[in-house]
Parts: C-alpha cells; structure tokens; sequence
C-alpha cells in the first residue's frame, strides 16, 4: 500500500461540476483503515480574525496586524467541526505531527493562541474535512480521479488560494488541461 500521508491530492479536470473541483488535499492520515484530508484551496468567505471573535476568542492586545487568512472549506465531512493545520511547535500537546513541516489540531487552545507570542508562524484553519474508507482513496486514484505529489510547506501555507491548484499541477510537469480523463489498460 501507498501511504499519500503528507501528499497533495490534486483533482483532476473530470471532477469538474463536483465538490472537488479543482480542489487540493492535503493527507493529514493514510493507513489500513482509510484516509483523512484536508481541502487546503477553498476559502468560506470568512477572515479567521472574525471566526476568532464569533468563538470570543479575541486577537492578543500586543498583536498589531491583521491575521489577512481566511477560514476555508476543509471538507463535506462534519463541516461544524474545526482543524488547524499548522508549523510545528513544542507546545501544543494536542497536536498531531503529521511531518518535520506540519502539525495537525482541533484543539481550541490553538485558536487562542492565533495572534499572540505563542502562534504558530504559519496555520490553516479549515472547517470540515475529506475522508475515505478503506482502500477507498486507492481505488480514486487508480481511477484516475486524483494526482499525487509530496507536499511542500510553501505550497501549503504560502500559495494563493486561487491559484494553488494551478501551481500544483504546474509542479508535476505537464498541462493537466492535456490529460484524459479516460484510464488505459495495457
């Protein structure tokens, strides 16, 4: 078995008119037992800043800039529930370390961190998450439904959100416009 733990899943142009099109993954779990993902390139519309203060957790008063990052859509699956992908730090025992680049958390301790001494250098806070069950997401990319690629921490915290699916295929060598969606069978 593969393990995409750490990988982009990068959709491919026959999910258009889907929840997935265009859509960037990030693999935060791979194992026996299925995967767990996180859409990383599709923002709500909401600033974290202003998710922060609906949640009463206010912006630390030595914090003197804006936080400029939305809240984005991590996912269909239990969309009430929040993530934060974030660099590492010692710190945060609630932390999952996902690689020597990423944590992962749903902790709220996190959040009231954002904006003080304490924050991360870099987070994405997403809202909801991808799953698949066993050998589900094997099975998506055999049907040539996704595009792997090992994940870079400058593609996941500083690409555009607009452009992130664009620079990702970019990244492989190829127009993806070019590929069929069809797969062949030797």
């Amino acid at each position: 078995m593969d393990n995409f733990k750490d990988h982009f899943l990068i959709a491919m142009p026959s999910l258009d008119d889907t929840f997935f099109e265009r859509a960037v993954i990030y693999i935060c779990e791979h194992d026996k037992k299925g995967a767990m993902g996180l859409m990383v390139n599709r923002p709500i519309g909401v600033e974290v800043e202003d998710l922060l203060e609906q949640m009463e957790l206010y912006l630390s008063p030595e914090f003197l800039f804006s936080l400029d990052s939305q809240v984005l859509i991590g996912g269909p699956v239990a969309p009430e529930r929040g993530f934060v992908l974030h660099t590492p730090q010692p710190h945060w025992l609630n932390s999952t370390e996902i690689s020597e680049h990423t944590m992962l958390t749903s902790s709220r301790d996190i959040l009231a961190a954002i904006g003080s001494k304490k924050s991360p250098e870099h987070f994405i806070v997403a809202l909801g998450y991808a799953g698949w069950g066993k050998d589900q997401l094997e099975q998506e990319i055999a049907d040539n439904t996704w595009l792997t690629i090992k994940a870079t921490p400058e593609l996941l915290f500083s690409a555009d959100h607009e452009q992130m699916w664009q620079v990702a295929t970019q990244q492989l060598g190829f127009d993806i416009w070019q590929m069929s969606s069809q797969v062949g069978h030797a």
